[in-house]
Formats: structure tokens, C-alpha cells, sequence
């Protein structure tokens, strides 16, 4: 006698399963469609972010060159960017952060998952870079200004009158320096948005005890 109600269980369960297959796979085609949306989604943007990093690295090559490059010889001497240390320090910034953009663009091509480290460590170090060549781009703005309107109050003359090639080529290169330092702000505001809405904050401890239901009255 228990034979038959043992079939009819099994018949039952197969006809629950016939009939929940179709919603099974309707659900499981949605979430596939939802999923390559979002994956198409996420390739977008991270194309995007590696363009934006590849920029500001053409720029400081641009600036790194023109700079290297910038010397002038003529009857009242010989002056080249190694004579000034503020350009000196553009060099240098220019190329620690074309280095920079480089290794960073390559790591955000590469498809891995979003992780509070990685957005920590980006955010800090666009932070830095910002600084760094905003810092160039200042101090060498301020030295062109002294070339070209020189400096009464200590008789400073204006040096622009006598190597004019030089100061064109070095207002060319901190006009790029500061494109670049443009490009890292946003950057940098990209990077602290991505990091501050995607993540959590920490959460604060607390001296309150635990509480086990299993002990309350």
C-alpha cells in the first residue's frame, strides 16, 4: 500500500519542477542580461579612467621635453633650465608623474574587482601627484614672472629682453605642466568619489557589551 503513494509523491515533485522551470530560467536570463549590462557598463568607465590617466601623461612628456631641450646661447651668454632650480624641480616632477600615469593606467585596464585597498591606494597617491605638479607649475610660473617683469625693489632686470627663445620655450612647458595639473585634480576627484560613495566608512567600537538573547529573562 505504500507503493502507490510513493509514486504519486514523485509525480508530484516532477510536476512542481515542470512548472517552476520556466520562471527559473526567465529569472536566470534577466540576471544574465542585467549582469552583461553591467559589465558593458563597468568596461566603459574603466576605458574612461585609463584615457584620463594616459592624458596627463602625454602632457608631462610634452613639458618634460620641451624643458630638457630649452637652452640659449647668445652675446650676453648662455642660459639653459639647469640654471634654475625651479625648472630643475619641473623636470623632475614631470617625470615621476608621467611615470605615474603610465604604471597606473595599466593597472586600471586590467579587469579585476574594485577593492577598498586599491581605491585607498589610488586616491592618496593622485592626491600626492596633484600636489606635486600643481607645486611645480607654481614656482615656475613665479620665476617666469621675474624673467619676463624682473624685480626693482632689488634691481632685478628682466631677462626676457636678452633670451627670448628660452622664456617662450619655458612658458610653453609650465603652460603644459599646468594642463597636466588640471587633468590630475580631476583625477583626484574621480578617485576620492569613487572611494568615499562605493565604500562604507568604518565602523566606530563600541564599549557596550554584547548582548545574548539566549540569557535575557
Amino acid at each position: 500500500m505504500t507503493f502507490p503513494r510513493e509514486r504519486g509523491r514523485e509525480s508530484e515533485t516532477e510536476r512542481e519542477s515542470m512548472a517552476t522551470t520556466p520562471a527559473t530560467m526567465a529569472k536566470e536570463e534577466s540576471r544574465g542580461m542585467h549582469g552583461g549590462e553591467n559589465g558593458g557598463e563597468n568596461e566603459r568607465v574603466r576605458t574612461a579612467e585609463m584615457l584620463m590617466r594616459v592624458v596627463p601623461m602625454g602632457l608631462c612628456v610634452a613639458a618634460l621635453v620641451m624643458m630638457l631641450r630649452n637652452s640659449e646661447s647668445n652675446d650676453y651668454g648662455s642660459l639653459s633650465y639647469s640654471d634654475l632650480g625651479a625648472f630643475r624641480y619641473l623636470v623632475h616632477a614631470n617625470g615621476i608623474c608621467a611615470g605615474y600615469s603610465l604604471l597606473s593606467a595599466i593597472i586600471v585596464a586590467m579587469p579585476r574587482p574594485p577593492t577598498i585597498s586599491r581605491a585607498w591606494t589610488f586616491f592618496l597617491l593622485d592626491q600626492v601627484l596633484t600636489y606635486t605638479i600643481l607645486a611645480a607649475g607654481a614656482v615656475s610660473t613665479e620665476v617666469l614672472y621675474l624673467a619676463y617683469k624682473g624685480d626693482v625693489a632689488i634691481t632685478w632686470s628682466s631677462a626676457c629682453g636678452s633670451f627670448g627663445g628660452f622664456c617662450h620655450k619655458a612658458t610653453a612647458s609650465v603652460a603644459i605642466t599646468l594642463a597636466a595639473a588640471a587633468c590630475y585634480m580631476v583625477l583626484s576627484l574621480v578617485s576620492s568619489y569613487r572611494l568615499f560613495s562605493r565604500f562604507d566608512a568604518p565602523v566606530a567600537c563600541t564599549s557596550k557589551g554584547i548582548e545574548d538573547p539566549g540569557f535575557q529573562e
